[in-house]
């Protein structure tokens, strides 16, 4: 008999009793086979002596003989399995620590490729054979291999856990859901699992959900390094920009201190060579009539001496130097004053260069501006770009809805903000009269209109080609250093604050504090009547330049 027969028409040697294969098969007088320890034990705890295949009763208990021909057919099919498995174990793969092994294979272990819930057991490729093939034992229950399998039994009731209990959520056989748990509530265990797997599900998608927040806020606190290492390397590099400058400044300041005392120096040294020199010329002379007193003294021509006393005796023409001196330069106070105008400078130096870092830093914050036509007063002429407007004398026919200006010539940014920060720029040269600023969104809009921080407008403008004023109800007069061509807007919503520079000059002009914003902001303009031609320039919303 092939091996290919034996394993097809197994289930012919399987004992009904044990469900393996015969071992000592024995014959019933009704014909059918046992294992002989099967059959004994089963007529031992049996009051009745009865067949388990047929039911047939006997009176007495039936003399068991030896089947031979099915003893011979057995221990055939059980050299053949053996002979497979030997020549299989080497083809298959040992169990490895940490894998499930075989629980049958005897001295080396092959690894395990399904476990049996009904039998308790793992099997390897071979020994699974009996359960793909034999009709009893496919419907037996087959799983991914896995350890321990007495801890899937009720250890109170030794019968397989299959419900499971709602009530207590535990696994139980099905003995304990008549006894121990009779009045609760049971559901297969596949139930049970298919609800379980579903909360694992949700649970891995919220953890999935979970751990991509986590990696999102990664990503902004590694941005957040960023823009502070960017910030770190702007504030180094105009660190180096002011101390370099204030360290050039000290050096010029030196330079002239020591030139002026040089200066100084030299003066004096001039004043005293020249009275010197006019000195040791009249010494020259003084030496010269010496020498010719000194000669007639000694003369012995009574004539001679007489005739020539005359001339000698006149004074020769000399200064008096009494009163005549060289005063040492005065340095008393030049280092104490070369260092106050020093200090002075430096201050200014400082202001300016604080300044510019400050603006750089406020232009960080640069929004793209454009013109809302929907709220530019008839008169007002935009540009295509929405970055232009100026005045004309005749209006054009528009409808007057709810957004538009209807009296006074002012138009608002497309943009809103209600929260944040955001600068932008406005170039005013040229012209003699402007407004620019931030207003609320719920201004009125229609007739004559107050502007001050109480109803909504946050302005400074220009009246008059020099007279600039913050419109703070009352209105501020401004005293500025310069005429500011490029006007810069900042506002920092959550701080309440508005502030206005010369984006060219990088000088504060005026700042609104202490402002409460509720509503949303938008920029406002308003280029103001032209004024016969003299204000006809145009407001331009300027790119922002951050390299002021």
């Amino acid at each position: 008999m092939s091996a290919g027969s034996n394993l097809r028409s197994e289930d012919q040697f399987l004992c009904s009793i044990c469900l393996d294969v015969f071992t000592d098969p024995v014959s019933t007088p009704c014909g059918h086979n046992f294992c002989k320890s099967c059959i004994t034990q089963h007529w031992d705890v049996n009051v009745l002596y009865d067949c388990p295949m047929c039911k047939e009763n006997f009176s007495t208990r039936p003399q068991l003989r030896v089947n031979t021909l099915f003893s011979e057919l057995v221990a055939e099919l059980r050299r053949e399995a053996q002979q497979k498995a030997s020549s299989s174990s080497s083809e298959q793969q040992a169990a490895r620590p940490g894998e499930v092994p075989c629980d049958v294979c005897t001295g080396t272990k092959l690894k395990a490729l399904k476990s049996c819930l009904m039998c308790l057991a793992s099997y390897c490729e071979t020994h699974l054979e009996p359960h793909l093939t034999a009709s009893r034992l496919k419907r037996h229950q087959l799983t991914e291999p896995v350890e321990n399998l007495e801890d899937r039994m009720c250890k109170q009731h030794d019968k397989p856990l299959e419900l499971f209990c709602k009530t207590d959520q535990t696994c139980v056989c099905m003995l304990c859901s008549v006894l121990d748990h009779k009045t609760h509530e049971f559901v297969p265990l596949r139930e049970e699992y298919e609800g379980k797997k579903a909360e694992l599900g949700k649970t891995e998608a919220e953890i999935q959900q979970m751990i991509q927040k986590r990696r999102l806020k990664i990503q902004e606190v590694k941005e957040s390094v960023k823009i502070s290492e960017d910030a770190a390397d702007r504030e180094k590099a105009e660190g180096v920009q002011v101390f370099t400058a204030l360290k050039e400044s000290a050096e010029r300041g030196l330079k002239e201190l020591i030139k002026e005392i040089q200066d100084k120096q030299e003066t004096t040294e001039k004043q005293a060579e020249d009275l010197i020199k006019d000195l040791e010329q009249e010494i020259s002379e003084l030496m010269k009539r010496s020498s010719e007193v000194e000669q007639l003294s000694r003369s012995e021509d009574h004539l001679h001496l007489l005739q020539s006393f005359s001339s000698l005796k006149a004074a020769p023409p000399t200064k008096d130097w009494t009163e005549v001196s060289v005063r040492p330069s005065s340095y008393e106070g030049t280092v104490v004053r070369a260092v106050a105008e020093l200090q002075e400078t430096l201050s200014e130096m400082m202001k300016k260069l604080f300044a510019e870092a400050e603006l750089k830093r406020l232009q960080q914050d640069a929004v793209d501006v454009t013109l809302d036509p929907d709220t530019a007063h008839p008169q007002l002429m935009l540009s295509e770009d929405g970055k232009q407007v100026n005045h004309c004398d005749v209006g054009k026919d528009l409808p007057d809805n709810p957004e538009r200006f209807s009296y006074c010539v002012n138009v608002l940014g497309n943009q809103s903000f209600s929260s944040g920060r955001f600068y932008f720029e406005v170039q005013v040269k040229g012209k003699t009269a402007w407004d620019v600023g931030v207003a609320r969104e719920s201004i009125n809009r229609k007739g004559k209109i107050t502007v001050s921080p109480q109803n909504g407008f946050w302005i400074v403008w220009l009246r008059n080609g020099n007279e600039y004023k913050a419109l703070a109800g009352p209105a501020v007069r401004l005293s500025l250093q310069s005429v500011p061509e490029k006007v810069g807007v900042f506002v920092d919503y959550e701080q309440g604050l508005v502030s206005f520079y010369d984006a060219d000059a990088a000088a504060l002009i005026y700042s609104f504090t202490g402002c409460c914003f509720t509503h949303k902001l938008h920029p406002f303009f308003s280029p103001c009547n032209n004024d016969g031609g003299k204000n006809s320039a145009p407001l331009i919303i300027c790119p922002v330049n951050q390299t002021v």
